[in-house]
Order: C-alpha cells, then structure tokens, then sequence
C-alpha cells in the first residue's frame, strides 16, 4: 500500500501537516474561534462536541455564508463532561454513561470503571448520526479527551466505527503498544483505517510553545498538531480556569506571524483530514 504520504500523492521526505482544532460546540466562544481559525486562520479542520451545548449552534455556522469554503470537520466523539460548573450528558440518555451530577462523568476513569459498552458504542454512533443529519460531511473522528484510544474494549468500539463510517481517525503516537498494554495503532491498520503518522498524546492547555517546537522538528510524513482556540468573552473566562490558554490558542492560530513564518520555513504542506478520507475510501 506505500506509506501514508505517498498515498496522498506526495514524495517520501515530504513534512505534511494538519492543524485540527478541538471543542467545536463546546460554547459559543469556541464556535467563534474555532471557525475564525478555520475560515481566516492557519487551522485546516476541527472536530465537534455533538452533545455539547453549543454544538447546534457551530452546525448551522459551519452552512452560514455562500463565500466560505467547505470546511473539514470530523465529530469530536464525546463521553466525559470536564468542567466544573458546566454539564453535558449523552444525547441517547444511557444510563452508564450518566454521572450522579447530571452529565457525563468528569474524569476517564469514571467513566472506564462504569461505561457499558454497548451504550458507549449506541451513544457514539448516534453522535455520528446526529451530526450527519445536521448537514455535516463528517470527514473524521478524534476521542475527546482520549477516551477511547488506550482501553481496548473501548478502542475496539472506535475502530469499529471507523470501519463502519469509512473515516480516518485520530491515534496518538507518543504512546508506544507496550505502553498502551495492546498494539493499537497496527489492529486499526490492519483493517486499513488511515491515522496520521504523529500525533503528540500530551494534551495540555496552551498550545504556542508545543505547536512552535513541533514545526521546528517535524518529520517526514503526515503530522497532526492540535489547538483549542475560542475568543475572549467573560463566559468562557467563568467557564474554565484553562480559558487564557485557549484565548491565546486563537491568537497563535488567527494572529501569530511568527507561525506563518514557520510554517513556511519548515516546507510543511497544510491539509485538513478530508484528504486522508479521500485515501482510505479510495
């Protein structure tokens, strides 16, 4: 089959590069951001929070304007709810995946420990679903908050879905088989699901530093960098003590030349994850 790069049409030693942006839908700030970043910035694609509060909401922004361009979002598949004073909870109401504070659990672990599989693999189907009917051409997924990657009984369901749907997924690359305790990234290959060659796992808030140092070393192949940009307005400062990390996300991707600059001084080519769906339905 070749290595991924050459399937895109590209030669061995070329650096290419997805800049996908998390949360859509999570509130209205990340809409802003998210789709400013998309429409005017440096990010080629994003992924949606379909049970979120806001995920409507970014569906129908995402249609808004005959002059922009088709945007490339994937569905941000959604089984924790994070925030302190901030809930969502599953859009099919399994009993498993509900936290006794109304809402998803907070934490992995709560929800590893009580998650039935079956109604994680009905509730992220309709995810999916919902957002199709929502008029979006999904184009891949990605975990939220890595769920679903370094569990196998969870792993199995979104590959599963990725068989099913015929979409590329999100796969860390910093995470090795025996690390992960299973070899993750070769069952998905196996059944010719396409992932990016690296992915960096160590999600924190705040991008700047991490996305400068991953375009001074990127390496041969398909890259995924991730940034979680919204604007600056007073509900997504109530809403999270990480909210200055992702304002500036939203200047670094909207804003910052010396991004640009590095972009273009690394050679790297930009492309969102529609391509790398095109290769595997191919």
């Amino acid at each position: 089959m070749g290595n991924l790069v050459e399937r895109l049409g590209y030669s061995p030693d070329t650096r290419v590069v997805i800049i996908s942006c998390d949360d859509l839908g999570c509130c209205h700030a990340a809409n802003e951001g998210v789709l400013s970043a998309l429409r005017t910035g440096v990010a080629t694609c994003a992924s949606l929070m379909v049970p979120a509060p806001w995920a409507i909401h970014a569906a129908r922004a995402i249609h808004d304007g005959a002059d922009h361009k088709p945007l490339d979002i994937g569905v941000h598949l959604t089984l924790n709810a994070e925030h302190d004073l901030y809930r969502w909870g599953p859009i099919t109401q399994a009993p498993s995946l509900l936290s006794g504070e109304t809402g998803f659990p907070r934490n992995l672990d709560d929800l590893w420990e009580h998650a039935d599989p079956s109604e994680v693999l009905r509730e992220l189907r309709a995810q999916i679903e919902r957002a199709m009917v929502w008029g979006i051409d999904v184009t891949h997924l990605a975990p939220h908050l890595t769920a679903l990657t370094l569990r196998p009984e969870f792993f199995d369901i979104y590959l599963e879905l990725a068989i099913e749907y015929r979409l590329p997924i999100r796969l860390p690359s910093t995470i090795t088989a025996e690390q992960a305790g299973f070899p993750f990234r070769q069952l998905a290959a196996d059944e010719g699901v396409i992932f990016p060659d690296h992915f960096d796992h160590d999600w924190r808030a705040g991008s700047r530093q991490r996305v400068y140092t991953s375009f001074a070393n990127l390496a041969p192949g398909v890259t995924e960098i991730h940034v979680q940009p919204a604007i600056d307005t007073p509900e997504v400062r109530a809403l999270s003590a990480h909210a200055a990390e992702w304002i500036d996300d939203w200047d670094l991707v909207t804003s910052d030349q010396h991004l640009r600059d590095l972009i273009v001084d690394s050679g790297a080519v930009l492309i969102g994850y529609r391509e790398l769906r095109s290769v595997m339905r191919g």
